[in-house]
């Protein structure tokens, strides 16, 4: 047998001098490099924290350190980050007051092309679940209703900040000599800001870039960072699309938005590139403009052809807009380019399964399985997924081993659905203990309390049934089927007034509800008759 032969690069040889110290050993500045382009960031810190200790003006040792310290810290923030209560509560970016319908983030529902929320369940905000826990817009902007009022209450129920690591090259030594602004006290803060003389350090390119991300990443000090970059701005002649990008970094996080969204789009006009796109688009979305968002990834799709992260930005926006066939077309759009994108696959998945095809839902959590995907929700999902396709024999088996996987924060979702399956099989007595299992996990699941409000009201238990509903209704403001089930309740108890007003509630919430538009209107007429 003959057996192919395979064309191999030289490997590049490192120079004694540069990787070997007088004593034979390997010289620790290179050691440190070594480290920090291997992205043991820990390791680099310890080796120049030992070299500062012996000469505190080494720039090259500090510029090493100054590196993986930043990229230790590094957060990718081109995507939309959580916002906390006083970005929600003293928020005075918005363009308007009162959008117009199917203009605004804050107002999702009122240009919706999709399945309606009687089919398709809705997050806090209004818009659509997803198949992808997205940063930002997991559970809706905290703290809004789908008619976009803020309340204290909801705000301060709000999410964590999540965030991603993402490696970056650094640069090689240069041997020179710093000055006292450099040295670092052992114990103390690795560099003081407010005595650095930025306009010594703008003048130096690399030693500022460096500095300029450890005052964004690692020290969180935008202000330093703006300063800075300003000087750098005015040195390069405002011709380096770096420091503009840089500068409207600083802008956003100081909560500039309308500067920063100027420095971005001076950016792009110097030299477009992907991260200052995606930033200004970023800064529309804060100003809740989403069709200036989008016209800002187009632009971006049309001067970078392939890039995944332009449509994917397209679609969350039509997602988040309830504009579902749109986003539909352009995750396809995204799985031509990257046919290995979690994103698109689980969000194509989510809508098929919406759209009352679980086969084709089915598919696409099979190849997010392919790829190594393996978590609760995905088995969850497709247990589901069989479920409706009649595979009954794969749906239990399905669900157990999203039980194995569940933690606390997720167990009480796998036991509802698990309920779900028993009431579609005709076993109530199974799903009431499901739901109750999944309340005992998590007392605020309002589609436990809603489902076992319901399996009461079937045995004629209706104080429990009307306990359950108001449970469900306190835990989730924003769904209708509670309202809605507390008014039938009322309404065969003879209490009309209050099925009245838990009937406008759950209008309120879902006006195109066609049961309970026929309820109200029988409403009225008793009022009519009375």
């Amino acid at each position: 047998a003959q057996r192919a032969c395979v064309a191999m690069k030289p490997v590049p040889r490192i120079r004694e001098d540069d990787a070997y110290d007088d004593n034979g050993g390997l010289h620790p500045v290179w050691l440190a490099n070594n480290f920090l382009r291997r992205r043991k960031y820990d390791e680099c810190v310890a080796i120049c924290s030992d070299i500062l200790a012996k000469n505190p003006y080494d720039q090259a040792v500090w510029y090493l350190k100054c590196r993986a310290l930043t990229l230790k810290n590094w957060i990718d923030d081109a995507e939309i980050e959580e916002e906390g209560v006083a970005d929600l509560l003293l928020d005075e970016n918005a363009t308007a007051a009162t959008p117009r319908p199917g203009t605004s983030l804050a107002r999702p529902g009122t240009n919706r092309t999709g399945p309606n929320t009687g089919v398709r369940p809705s997050t806090r905000g209004g818009r659509p679940a997803t198949g992808f826990v997205r940063v930002g817009t997991s559970s809706g902007r905290p703290g809004t209703s789908k008619n976009g009022e803020i309340s204290v209450e909801a705000a301060l129920r709000g999410g964590g900040r999540p965030g991603t690591t993402r490696a970056v090259t650094s640069g090689g030594r240069a041997a020179r000599i710093g000055t006292a602004s450099m040295l670092t006290q052992p114990g103390g803060p690795f560099v003081d800001l407010e005595k650095l003389d930025l306009k010594k350090y703008a003048l130096r390119p690399a030693l500022a870039r460096a500095l300029c991300d450890y005052c964004l990443y690692c020290d969180r000090n935008p202000r330093i960072a703006v300063e800075l970059a300003s000087l750098a701005t005015v040195n390069h002649e405002f011709q380096d699309w770096w420091w503009k990008e840089r500068l409207g970094k600083g802008y956003y996080q100081l909560g500039l938005l309308r500067d920063a969204e100027k420095q971005f789009q001076s950016s792009l006009t110097t030299t477009p590139t992907v991260t200052a796109t995606q930033q200004l688009a970023k800064c529309h979305i804060r100003n809740d403009q989403p069709f200036a968002a989008v016209a800002t990834f187009e632009k971006g799709a049309d001067q970078f052809p392939g890039e995944t992260s332009m449509l994917l930005g397209q679609a969350r926006i039509c997602d988040a807009l309830g504009e579902t066939e749109e986003g539909v077309a352009l995750y396809k759009q995204v799985l031509v380019w990257d046919a290995s994108n979690v994103e698109a696959v689980a969000c194509l998945a989510s809508h098929h399964f919406y759209d009352d095809q679980p086969e084709i839902a089915l598919r696409h959590y099979r190849r997010l399985l392919q790829m190594g995907v393996n978590s609760v929700e995905i088995w969850n999902n497709v247990g589901l997924c069989c479920f409706h396709a009649n595979q009954y024999d794969m749906t239990l088996a399905c669900f157990e081993r999203a039980l194995r996987l569940a933690s606390d924060e997720t167990m009480a979702d796998v036991w509802f659905n698990i309920a779900h399956v028993a009431i579609g099989v005709g076993d109530l007595d199974m799903a009431q203990h499901a739901l109750e299992i999944a309340i005992g996990v998590d007392s605020t699941h309002s589609e436990s309390h809603n489902n076992l409000g319901v399996l009461e009201a079937r045995k004629g238990n209706n104080e429990l049934a009307t306990s359950n509903f108001a449970a469900a209704a306190k835990h989730a403001e924003w769904t209708h089927e509670p309202l809605y089930n507390a008014a039938l309740c009322a309404f065969k108890k003879g209490d009309f007034q209050h099925a009245f007003q838990q009937t406008t509630l759950a209008l309120e919430q879902y006006p195109e509800h066609a049961e309970g538009i026929e309820l109200r209107e029988m409403l009225l007429k008793q009022f009519t008759v009375l």
